[in-house]
């Protein structure tokens, strides 16, 4: 069977590689096998970081409301549960920007919540 030599099929490898590994430290930008292996675990984080993501912001909007709530004399649970038996379907993204830009209309949100208690 014939040689087959992989100048050009590695060199665009190894080129996509590295132009993916901008932006890293010192000898992870520049030589392959080290941007390889900071790729993957890279690759790795972005994955994980992506399903992290959604689960702080619900955290930083539950501590948003709960502080409007306060304000509203009711606490955070008794405040969802009113919600619930109002139904008023408002989800906590939309809750916490009106806590933080509106807080008459989520005042009048807090009474009909505690209201329906």
């Amino acid at each position: 069977m014939a040689r087959v030599k992989t100048g050009v099929v590695r060199r665009r490898r190894h080129k996509k590689l590295l132009k993916l590994a901008r932006g890293f430290f010192s000898g992870r930008r520049k030589h392959f096998r080290k941007a390889k292996e900071q790729l993957e675990r890279s690759l790795v984080y972005a994955y994980r970081d992506r399903r992290q993501k959604k689960r702080d912001f619900r955290r930083l909007w539950i501590t948003r409301i709960n502080a409007a709530c306060r304000l509203n004399d009711v606490s955070y649970s008794r405040f969802i549960n009113g919600l619930n038996k109002a139904n008023i379907v408002l989800d906590r993204k939309i809750l916490a920007d009106m806590a933080m830009n509106d807080p008459e209309a989520f005042a009048l949100v807090a009474t009909k919540a505690k209201a329906a208690l």
